[in-house]
C-alpha cells in the first residue's frame, strides 16, 4: 500500500497502518523521527554513487529521493577553479563544440524520420522490460559523463546561448543532479503496491534554448529512467548544447544491454517534419518546455496528444512594509535580470504594498542595483547579464522600447554595441506606473524588463498577482507571520518564495513546474517525487487475497459513508477490492499526501513541499465497474477536492444520498452530451469547467471517450485527462486530485537563524 513498502502480510497488519499502531518497524508519524543514516559516497565505476539506510518503510515520496545529493557548484575562490573557468571562458569565442555531432544528427526527409522512429522504438522494446534499477545504473553513469563534461558544457552554453560562466555552471550541477535523482526515483515505479507501472515506447523531448544544459538534460534523463525510448529535439537556438548533453548520456549507454538507439538525437526543420515527429502515431509522449502557445500548437496538430508541458511564467514578488528593503531590492533586481531575464521564472513585476512604493529608499536601491550589474560578452569573467539570445522583435522589442499610458521609466533600458553580440547587449529595464489589466501586467516578454505595480493591501497585491493566465512561480517578502498565512492560503502558483529570489530551483529541494497555464499535463514538478510517475501508464495489479473480516476500521468517517452506501451494488470481491483501495489511500495520506515536508534540511533555508487540492471531474462509461466510479470518488473525498460526478446512468439513491451531503454535483448524461458541455463555451452564471477529469471505465472505451474529448475541446491545453485504469495504489490514485506546491522560505537573516516562519507552517 506505501510506494516504497511491501505491502502487509495481513489484513490486519494493513489495518493497524491505517489506525498507527502498527509493529515496531511501521514508520513513525513524524518523518523526522526516521532520520537516514548516512554512510560515505564511493566510487563505482565511473559514476559517484552515494548510498544510505534508511527505514525499510520510508516514503520515497515523503524523505526525498534514498542515496541522492546534490551536486556541487564550482567553488570561484579557488585559485585552481579561476585559472580553470579563464581557460573556458578563453575557448567560447571559436567554440566548435557539438558541431560534428548535430551535423551528424540532421533529418531532411519522411523516410530518415520513419527510419529513426522505427530505431527507438525497437530499442524501447529492451529498455521499457529492464527493471527500473538496471536503467537507474545508466543514469548514474551519465551523471559522471555531465559533470567530466562540466568545461565543455559551460563553453558550448555561453557561446551558443550567451551564457555567463556562473549561469552555465548551475545549469551542469542542475543536470547532474537530474541523473542521480531520476536514477533514485526510478526504483520506486517498480515497487508501488497495487498497481504496475507501463512505460511509453517513444518519448519526444523538446526542450528550450535558455536553459540549454539543464533543461534538455532533465527531460531526456526522465524519459529514459521511465523506461521510454528518447527522440531529443532540441531548439534551434541551442542545438550544439544538446548535441553535448546527448554525447554525454550515450557514453552512458555505451556497453548497456540496448545501446545507443534508444537516444536519438534529431535536427530538424520546425514545420513539415517537426510537425510530422509530433503527430506520428509512434510517438506516445511529448516531454515540451515552451511557451503555451507552443503546447497549444502542438494540441492543434494533435488534440489526443499526451503532452507533459513546463510552459509559460509572469511571475510577480510583493514587498510588505514589514520586509528588508535592502534585500527585497537586491533579491528583486537578481530575480528580474539575471540571464537578462530569459527565464521563465524570473520576476517580471514588482507589487509594492502602502508606504513601500512611496518609499525614496527603495526607488533608489532598485535604480542602484540594476545600473550596477555589468551587462556584457559572456567570455568576459566580470559579465553579470550577457547577450540576448537573439536581437529582440515583437513584444519584447516592445517593452523595451515603448511606454504604456502613464508609465514612466525609472531605468531607461539602452542597448549597448558590440562588434559579436551587436543587437543582442540590454541593459535593465524598470517600468512604473504599471496598472492593472496593461500589457506589462498580463504578458510575458521574456527579457530584461520589470514593471512596479502599487496596491493598497496584501489582499490588493495578491488579486493583482493572481490575475495573471499563469501560475509558474511568485515571490514574498515580509517579516509578518499574518502577512505569509494569508499568502499561502491565496496564492496561485506552483513554486513559492520567500524573502529570496524567485530563480535558480535546486533538484529535490524545489522542485520546479507551475500552475494554470504555466504547465500543461498531469503538472507533477520536474525534479520532484511524482515526475517519472506521470511518463507512463498505470494498471491494476491482480487481486490479493480476501480478508476474513469486511470492516472499515481506521477510515475517515465520511469515507466509510460512501463506501457503506455503495455495498449493497457490490460483490463481496468488489468490496473487498474497494475497502483495501481505501485504506491504501489512508496510508498514502499519512505518509506523504497529507504532510508538508522539508526532505534538504538545509536549516539556512526551508524547502517545503506540500499538496493542494484540486478542481476534478470524474466521468464514468456505461461500462465502468461500480466500484471503480467508487473508488475514483473516495479518492476525491480523501484528496479534499473540489469534485463533480458525471455517469451516463443513475447512481443507487443511498450512493446519491451519501454525495449530496458532501455537496457534490451528480450528471446523468450521455457520452456525447457530456463531451458538449466540457467543449461548451463558458457562459456568465456557468459554474467554470473543472482543471481536470478523471476518466473511469475499461480502456478500449475510455481510450474512444478521451479521443472524441479531445477532438471536441481541439486539444485545449488548459484541461488535463486522466485515463489510466483505475487501480487500489492510493499513491497513484490520489494524484489526479491534487496539485503540488513547492515552498522556499529564507530562515535566517546575515547569518542568525530566522525561524519567523515555523509559526504559520
Amino acid at each position: 500500500t506505501d510506494a516504497a513498502a511491501p505491502a502487509p502480510a495481513d489484513d490486519a497488519a494493513l489495518t493497524q497502518v491505517v489506525l498507527g499502531i502498527a509493529a515496531k518497524d511501521a514508520r513513525p508519524a513524524d518523518p523526522d523521527e526516521t532520520q537516514p543514516a548516512g554512510l560515505p559516497g564511493k566510487f563505482a565505476g565511473d559514476a559517484f554513487v552515494e548510498t544510505a539506510v534508511f527505514s525499510p518503510r520510508e516514503s520515497a515520496a515523503a524523505a526525498g529521493a534514498p542515496g541522492f545529493r546534490n551536486a556541487a557548484d564550482t567553488d570561484p575562490a579557488l585559485p585552481a577553479n579561476r585559472a580553470w573557468a579563464r581557460e573556458i571562458l578563453g575557448r567560447v569565442p571559436s567554440s566548435a563544440a557539438g558541431d560534428a555531432t548535430i551535423a551528424a544528427a540532421r533529418i531532411g526527409t519522411e523516410s530518415e524520420l520513419e527510419a529513426l522512429l522505427g530505431r527507438v522504438g525497437s530499442a524501447a522494446g529492451a529498455w521499457g522490460p529492464l527493471p527500473a534499477a538496471d536503467r537507474a545504473e545508466v543514469l548514474l553513469r551519465a551523471a559522471g559523463a555531465l559533470e567530466r563534461r562540466r568545461a565543455e558544457l559551460i563553453e558550448v552554453a555561453a557561446s551558443e546561448t550567451g551564457k555567463t560562466l556562473a549561469e552555465a555552471d548551475v545549469e551542469v550541477s542542475e543536470a547532474v543532479d537530474f541523473a542521480r535523482y531520476y536514477a533514485a526515483t526510478a526504483r520506486e515505479l517498480d515497487r508501488v503496491s497495487g498497481a504496475v507501472f507501463v512505460p511509453d515506447r517513444v518519448t519526444v523531448v523538446t526542450p528550450p534554448w535558455n536553459f540549454p544544459v539543464a533543461i534538455p538534460a532533465g527531460g531526456a534523463l526522465a524519459a529514459l529512467a521511465a523506461g521510454s525510448g528518447v527522440v531529443f529535439k532540441p531548439a534551434p537556438q541551442a542545438r550544439r548544447c544538446a548535441a553535448v548533453v546527448a554525447e554525454a548520456i550515450w557514453e552512458a549507454l555505451d556497453g548497456a544491454a540496448v545501446g545507443r538507439d534508444i537516444l536519438a538525437l534529431v535536427d530538424l526543420d520546425e514545420g513539415g517534419l517537426g510537425k510530422q515527429l509530433i503527430t506520428h502515431p509512434s510517438v506516445d509522449r511529448v516531454i515540451l518546455t515552451g511557451s503555451f502557445e507552443t503546447a497549444a500548437l502542438f494540441r492543434s496538430w494533435r488534440p489526443d496528444l499526451a503532452l507533459q508541458a513546463e510552459t509559460s511564467g509572469k511571475n510577480a514578488m510583493i514587498v510588505m512594509p514589514s520586509a528588508d528593503l535592502d534585500l527585497a531590492a537586491s533579491d528583486l533586481v537578481r530575480s528580474a535580470f539575471g540571464h537578462a531575464g530569459q527565464k521563465c521564472s524570473a520576476a517580471s513585476l514588482a507589487i509594492l504594498v502602502g508606504p513601500v512604493a512611496r518609499s525614496q529608499r527603495f526607488r533608489r536601491q532598485l535604480v542602484d542595483a540594476a545600473t550596477s550589474l555589468r551587462v556584457g560578452a559572456p567570455e568576459d569573467p566580470l559579465t553579470e547579464v550577457g547577450p540576448l539570445v537573439e536581437a529582440p522583435s515583437g513584444k519584447l522589442a516592445w517593452a523595451l522600447t515603448t511606454l504604456d499610458e502613464d508609465e514612466e521609466w525609472l531605468v531607461e533600458p539602452r542597448e549597448l554595441p558590440h562588434q559579436r553580440y551587436g543587437g543582442r547587449l540590454w541593459t535593465p529595464g524598470i517600468r512604473t506606473g504599471v496598472k492593472p489589466g496593461s500589457r506589462v501586467h498580463l504578458e510575458e516578454f521574456f527579457g530584461p524588463v520589470l514593471g512596479v505595480m502599487h496596491a493598497r493591501s496584501l489582499e490588493h497585491a495578491i488579486e493583482l498577482q493572481n490575475a495573471v493566465d499563469y501560475g509558474l512561480t511568485a515571490g514574498l517578502y515580509t517579516q509578518n507571520p499574518d502577512d505569509l498565512a494569508l499568502w499561502l492560503d491565496r496564492v496561485e502558483a506552483g513554486n513559492l518564495y520567500v524573502n529570496r529570489g524567485t530563480t535558480g530551483a535546486i533538484v529535490q529541494r524545489q522542485p520546479f513546474g507551475g500552475w494554470k497555464r504555466s504547465s500543461v499535463g498531469g503538472g507533477a514538478k520536474a525534479g520532484g517525487p511524482n515526475h517519472l510517475v506521470g511518463l507512463g501508464s498505470w494498471r491494476p495489479t491482480a487481486g490479493v487475497a480476501a480478508s476474513s473480516t469486511l470492516h472499515l476500521k481506521g477510515l475517515d468517517s465520511t469515507i466509510a459513508d460512501v463506501i457503506e452506501a455503495a455495498q449493497p451494488a457490490l460483490g463481496y470481491e468488489a468490496f473487498e477490492w474497494l475497502r483495501r483501495a481505501a485504506l491504501s489511500d489512508a496510508v498514502a495520506w499519512d505518509r506523504t499526501f497529507g504532510k508538508v515536508v522539508d526532505v534538504s534540511h538545509l536549516g539556512v533555508e526551508r524547502n517545503l513541499f506540500r499538496y493542494r487540492p484540486a478542481s476534478v471531474e470524474i466521468r464514468s462509461t456505461t461500462d465502468a465497474a461500480p466500484q471503480a466510479l467508487v473508488r475514483a470518488i473516495i479518492a476525491a473525498v480523501r484528496a479534499r477536492s473540489t469534485f463533480t460526478v458525471s455517469t451516463p446512468a443513475g447512481l443507487p439513491a443511498i450512493v446519491r444520498q451519501a454525495l449530496g451531503a458532501l455537496e457534490v454535483a451528480v450528471f446523468v448524461e450521455s457520452d456525447e452530451d457530456w463531451i458538449a458541455r466540457m467543449a461548451a463555451p463558458r457562459a456568465e452564471g456557468v459554474p467554470a469547467r473543472a482543471d481536470r477529469v478523471r476518466l473511469v471505465g475499461p480502456p478500449a472505451h475510455v481510450g474512444e471517450v478521451r479521443t472524441a474529448l479531445a477532438a471536441a475541446i481541439s486539444g485545449d491545453p488548459d484541461l488535463a485527462v486522466y485515463a489510466d485504469e483505475v487501480t487500489q495504489a492510493g499513491r497513484i490514485e490520489l494524484l489526479p486530485f491534487l496539485r503540488e506546491q513547492s515552498i522556499t522560505i529564507t530562515a535566517h537573516r546575515f547569518g542568525n537563524s530566522d525561524r519567523w516562519s515555523e509559526s504559520v507552517i
